[in-house]
């Protein structure tokens, strides 16, 4: 198990550049409440939005997952406790006022980039708009050409 990756999945990294691409700036492997050892993929931390990405295997997956026949014990005692993690975490989160967004590894990124944007919080949508506008006014000052900006 120590080959398995806890941070930087290749899901996590694809979901991670089309947030960024969109202009999205975020927190990775972070703890949104300090008190809690646990992290999350994704942290947006003023609008208070972890995002988890979690892999069909280690979380128990309604779709994808097959338990494993050699130690069957192990491994569903295992599975259980990580569902039981993730459902504890979800609960504390919610309680201190987070939103939390839990993706399955097999997601399409447009869907799960969709999901996060949908997000009904005034302040998370108007992120893009508060960078594309900086960026506009750098343009601006720039710029000798004109006042107006084409973006």
């Amino acid at each position: 198990m120590v080959a398995n990756r806890s941070k930087d999945t290749g899901p996590e990294r694809a979901v991670r550049a089309s947030l960024h691409a969109r202009g999205y700036r975020y927190r990775v492997s972070y703890r949104p409440l300090p008190s809690v050892r646990r992290s999350a993929d994704i942290v947006f931390t003023r609008q208070r939005v972890a995002i988890f990405i979690d892999g069909c295997f280690w979380h128990g997956c309604p779709d994808h997952f097959i338990a494993p026949k050699s130690n069957a014990e192990y491994w569903n005692a295992k599975i259980t406790g990580n569902k039981t993690r993730d459902r504890d975490t979800d609960r504390r989160l919610e309680e201190a006022g987070w939103t939390v967004i839990r993706c399955w590894e097999h997601e399409r990124v447009a869907d799960v980039v969709a999901r996060i944007e949908s997000v009904n919080r005034p302040e998370f949508r108007s992120v893009l708009s508060f960078w594309r506008m900086e960026l506009c006014q750098d343009r601006i000052r720039t710029s000798s050409v004109s006042a107006r900006c084409g973006c």
